[in-house]
């Protein structure tokens, strides 16, 4: 899964953008996980924007950056501005992704401004419990958990092919069978039903009715047949991929995410691979688009352009080496 841009270009209303919190409180501490070695990666991530035709004004550039979760460490090395820049910040959106946000307020005819950031990310891998059997799905969601049983954008939970499917899985299970196996069933009947095919996005019904999907689709089922049973589930974006986490109590109020992966060799509950996280969630909505909800915070530009101007250009840049 590529990280789609689009350029909307308008008149802006001054916008205030306040932080919406840290991460969501479920995921600290982590008691249940167990993670590998860190895995240093130097990730290059900003914007280029080129004005075209005439003067543009205003200019915001909202790019989707790397933030600090349990298993990774966020760090920056180095920032590379033009002069055309006036300010770079940072901003927590939903406790499940960071954007870097690039304001130009005046960009003349051809000129070409930058705002590059090199960070340095520690992700290490999620190594599978040591024990599942005391693990148990939650009674009652609260709090900022409760959107992670809730439909969003391409995760049907209320669809009854959905819940049909989820009552067959988990109906057929033997009474003494742990929660951990239950939420197991399901992933497994989701790598029978859809088979693996590189493809454009699909929604949880689809891959379903399709019967295959890439690691988007396949994680988008998974997910809708997990909350359609009251399972706290979301999508985890990593660099050029995808993949689902649920989440399970260790005690009466902790609990932890565990990962599966939706591609390539089976792994439920870990995740051997040291992935850079960039956003977890799946229900997104940003101050500048207020009336979309959004799957992920995608790169996204704003600007004022002159009477006759055109749109101006801009390349988004996200390097690891």
């Amino acid at each position: 899964m590529r990280y789609t841009s689009r350029i909307a270009i308008f008149f802006v209303l001054a916008l205030v953008a306040s932080a919406a919190g840290q991460i969501a409180e479920e995921e600290a501490p982590e008691f249940g996980v167990r993670f590998g070695e860190p895995e240093p990666i130097h990730y290059r991530v900003g914007a280029k924007v080129t004005s075209r035709g005439g003067v543009c004004r205003n200019i915001k550039a909202m790019v989707a950056v790397p933030f600090e979760c349990p298993e990774q460490e966020v760090n920056i090395l180095e920032e590379d501005f033009s002069s055309q820049v006036d300010s770079v910040s940072y901003r927590i959106l939903q406790g499940g992704a960071r954007q870097m946000l690039i304001e130009i307020p005046f960009l003349p005819d051809g000129a070409v401004a930058h705002a590059i950031v090199t960070f340095e990310v520690k992700p290490r891998p999620i190594l599978p419990p040591e024990s599942t059997s005391e693990l148990k799905i939650p009674a009652r969601v609260t709090g900022s958990l409760r959107r992670f049983i809730n439909g969003s954008p391409y995760i049907e939970v209320r669809h009854n092919q959905v819940r049909s499917l989820a009552r067959e899985v988990l109906g057929g299970m033997p009474e003494d069978a742990t929660d951990w196996q239950r939420i197991e069933a399901l992933y497994d009947r989701v790598l029978e039903t859809a088979r693996y095919v590189e493809g454009p996005d699909k929604s949880a019904v689809d891959t379903l009715r399709d019967g295959f999907g890439d690691c988007q689709g396949r994680s988008a089922l998974f997910i809708a047949l997990c909350r359609s049973s009251k399972i706290p589930a979301r999508m985890v974006w990593v660099d050029g991929h995808c993949f689902p986490e649920f989440y399970l109590l260790h005690n009466d109020k902790q609990g932890s995410w565990y990962p599966c992966e939706s591609a390539g060799s089976r792994a439920f509950g870990e995740m051997p691979l040291a992935r850079i996280v960039l956003q977890k969630g799946d229900k997104f909505r940003v101050p500048e688009r207020p009336k979309e909800w959004l799957r992920y915070a995608s790169d996204y530009l704003i600007g004022v352009p002159t009477p006759g101007a055109r749109t101006p250009k801009v390349q988004y840049i996200r390097e690891q080496f």
